[in-house]
């Protein structure tokens, strides 16, 4: 994978792992404001945000908090709509802070949606007092949150483009498809390779929605959303298309892909994350998410340098420990002569997990004709391979097969 920003570094690369918070967004850092940056109050940690009373707050932004305070000043019009527009639009608490507002403007506020409001400047007791009147409303949507992901996450990254990753990952993912269908569990695929993703087009899928679908949803985004945006392939696989136009991928929401990758877990019992080559804020997040990544390559000097590079850029964001599984893709018995399996744990530090066997003419074919190698050919040494691949996946994630 290489870097989608050139003058970007790892240093500057962020995952996410979504801790429940409360937002707040005020003007300047007067009186106690600024010491509330990285205190918590009734457990939860606050994140402080400086904006002008007027800007515009992306309700993507707290839709992940559960609660948000958010500055009202009374001499101002637009800022005032601006806090009975969030509250039409968001389903977290709100609450208003704003410097001696007038009983009118506190009444105007409340009936306006805002649960409490609080004087400015703000204090870390009288926040602490609002966020404890929540509740039950605060344990409800911790309870929420905290049940969001029930399915099992893979992903799945590449050393480099080129090695067959996605071609690999299609057929891998219709044959994990079929066997956890006959235990009453979905597999779902969602591409995010929002640039070159072609695995509907792999599996001669023609999906009417996509993933951009997804990303406009904004607000009205749901399980039932997700489920209807997927097209079904024959095993029984559910597949989330990547948009039909290129996307820029410094452009996506961190924190919108998380809540479709959210969904989709609590919709599918596993769901295979096919990542773009290039890392992002938001790619890294879902490898720091997943319960196990696979990291294909190929048993070749440059394939296995870029993975080892790859094992060291996980490593410096601090993402050394997830389960991680090295699958060396067209494997030739005779590449054993040059490279020795010594070679590779030299060069990775770790075992290659899997290989699969290189049977170019049986996989081309199976592309070309947008069916199952098993419609091909059903006794092969590259059908062998994936079986061995899904039970394996599938002992890693604790499922019977």
């Amino acid at each position: 994978m290489s870097v989608i920003n050139p003058n970007e570094t790892a240093k500057s690369w962020r995952t996410s792992k979504r801790e429940h918070s409360v937002q707040i967004y005020v003007s300047g850092v007067e009186g106690d404001a600024g010491a509330l940056a990285g205190a918590r109050v009734a457990n939860f940690p606050l994140n402080l945000s400086i904006v002008p009373v007027t800007d515009w707050i992306d309700p993507e932004e707290i839709s992940g908090a559960v609660a948000a305070v958010i500055q009202v000043d009374p001499d101002t019009p637009s800022s005032i709509k601006r806090f009975q527009k969030l509250a039409q639009t968001v389903s977290i608490p709100l609450i208003a802070a704003a410097y001696e507002p007038p009983l009118a403007l506190v009444r105007s506020l409340i009936r306006s949606g805002a649960h409490d409001v609080l004087p400015l400047p703000l204090t870390l007791d009288e926040l602490e007092t609002s966020i404890a009147l929540l509740g039950e409303r605060i344990d409800a949507a911790v309870a929420a949150k905290g049940a969001t992901q029930t399915g099992k996450l893979v992903s799945v990254i590449k050393s480099v483009g080129g090695v067959g990753a996605t071609a690999l990952l299609t057929q891998l993912a219709i044959r994990y498809a079929a066997q956890e269908s006959q235990r009453g569990r979905a597999t779902c695929l969602l591409d995010l390779d929002v640039q070159f993703g072609d695995v509907a087009f792999q599996l001669g899928l023609q999906p009417k929605l996509s993933l951009a679908d997804l990303l406009e949803a904004g607000n009205r985004l749901d399980g039932e959303l997700v489920r209807a945006t997927t097209t079904d392939h024959s095993s029984g696989l559910k597949v989330i298309a990547a948009p039909r136009e290129m996307m820029p991928l410094e452009g996506l929401s961190n924190d919108h892909l998380m809540q479709i990758v959210d969904c989709a877990t609590r919709e599918f019992g596993t769901v295979f994350l096919d990542l773009p080559t290039n890392w992002t804020n938001w790619s890294l997040s879902f490898v720091a998410r997943s319960d196990l990544v696979l990291l294909i390559t190929e048993l070749s000097v440059a394939g296995l340098n870029r993975a080892k590079r790859q094992l060291a850029l996980l490593e410096s964001q601090g993402l050394g420990g997830v389960d991680l599984r090295v699958v060396i893709n067209r494997y030739e018995k005779s590449q054993a002569r040059t490279i020795r399996p010594a070679d590779v744990h030299a060069a990775l530090g770790r075992e290659a997990t899997y290989t699969v066997g290189n049977d170019f003419a049986l996989m081309r074919t199976a592309i070309d004709r947008v069916i199952a190698l098993t419609d091909i050919k059903r006794k092969s040494g590259l059908v062998k391979d994936l079986d061995i691949l899904d039970r394996g996946i599938a002992a890693a994630l604790g499922l019977e097969r």
